[in-house]
């Protein structure tokens, strides 16, 4: 039996009724996601990880004999939504903690409203540096953008030979461009990758990028740096193809989408990005994308593998198990401000072990997680190489 409740950005006012609906003998949980807008390609699946997660311990016994319950709120990849299933999560459905919000966009005005209400927060895909530094009940169960950037920039200099690049990115959008002006360029320059001309940015929902694209072909580059999601990173790589260009199509993890292959086959082939998730991993990875795969397919969505916000939002789950655990919680709502504060106590302190490994926070509230670097052969995605997560303190 499924423990959700759905809420959407045009419906909040129905949500008040569905909180009655919810008994006192069960943890709440908050789920703020993007199943629409432009962000739906990565995060319509966030609830399926979470519903696995959840069928499996509930299966299991549930959280000391109770079950879990999970609140949903759709944004719409609209921020200031977030902001809104933030304040309704967490007032109106008296949730214990949030997983979410989904995007960096949305976290960094959905941050603040936790704050001010005392709730954890953990997204599972917004990744923008220092997203979470200074925050209190901020914490991000997800990998650095500029972190895995490096990553992959490391992998690529050990076993590819580039010398010149160039830069572009989503200029409307918040990660995209900090990624593709302040993370890329020192990134590069890091690795000895010389810049043939300055980053070039486009909107969103640009149509026609021959003109940045053509900037960056008066002196062809060995390497493209993308700061985009997926439909961007595709332009961009449609654009350069048509242009006569060879090289390869580079980034961090914006555009890290299983559906890449979908949308362009072996186009994309000699693409190098990042991930948080290698579904082949072993067998705790294997398992888990079994069971994703078989639940999207009763949902009508087609899925090769998950999403590495996917399987991160399905270790946020088990992670705020263990820690209700061993906070020894009552979840009685009479209680629940104090209990909220034991849960962000509790993970600066808790060390999980989940499918990928040990995960623990730094004290920018940070999850050090590993770092899978992919590439497209054959219209496949192969493992390029991978890092370890760097080492907890303390």
């Amino acid at each position: 039996m499924k423990r959700f409740i759905s809420v959407t950005a045009f419906a909040v006012a129905s949500s008040l009724i569905a909180t009655s609906a919810i008994a006192a003998d069960e943890w709440i949980l908050g789920l703020n996601m993007a199943k629409t807008g432009f962000l739906k390609s990565a995060g319509e699946t966030t609830e399926t990880a979470v519903e696995i997660a959840v069928s499996e311990i509930n299966a299991a016994g549930g959280i000391n004999g109770k079950m879990i319950k999970v609140v949903t709120f759709d944004t719409g990849s609209d921020p200031k939504q977030a902001q809104v299933a933030t304040r309704t999560l967490a007032e109106d459905h008296n949730a214990l903690a949030i997983i979410g919000p989904f995007s960096s966009g949305e976290a960094r005005v959905a941050f603040g409203a936790g704050e001010r209400i005392g709730i954890v927060q953990i997204p599972n895909a917004a990744s923008t540096p220092g997203l979470a530094k200074d925050k209190s009940f901020a914490f991000r169960l997800t990998e650095d953008e500029g972190k895995q950037l490096n990553r992959m920039l490391t992998s690529l200099k050990n076993k590819v030979s580039a010398k010149t690049g160039a830069i572009m990115y989503e200029s409307d959008q918040f990660i995209s461009k900090i990624v593709g002006t302040a993370v890329m360029p020192p990134g590069f320059k890091n690795v000895g990758i010389e810049l043939t001309s300055e980053p070039e940015g486009f909107p969103q929902n640009a149509f026609d990028l021959s003109p940045q694209v053509a900037k960056i072909m008066q002196n062809p580059p060995d390497v493209i740096g993308v700061g985009a999601i997926l439909n961007g990173a595709v332009k961009v790589l449609k654009e350069a193809q048509r242009q006569g260009f060879t090289g390869r199509i580079v980034g961090s993890q914006l555009f890290a989408d299983p559906k890449l292959v979908d949308v362009v086959g072996t186009d994309a082939d000699g693409m190098i990005f990042a991930s948080g998730f290698w579904w082949d991993l072993n067998d705790g990875t294997r398992a888990f994308t079994k069971k994703f795969n078989a639940a999207n397919k009763e949902n009508g969505i087609t899925s090769s593998f998950p999403h590495h916000v996917d399987a991160q939002a399905y270790e946020i789950v088990y992670l705020l198990a263990q820690v209700i655990r061993e906070a020894k919680l009552t979840g009685d709502e009479s209680n629940l401000k104090q209990e909220r504060i034991a849960i962000r106590d509790q993970l600066r302190k808790t060390k999980y072990v989940g499918m990928l490994g040990p995960v623990c926070f730094d004290a920018d509230g940070d999850a050090e997680l590993p770092g899978f670097i992919i590439e497209i052969k054959n219209g496949a995605w192969t493992l390029f190489d991978q890092h370890p997560a760097d080492k907890c303190e303390g």
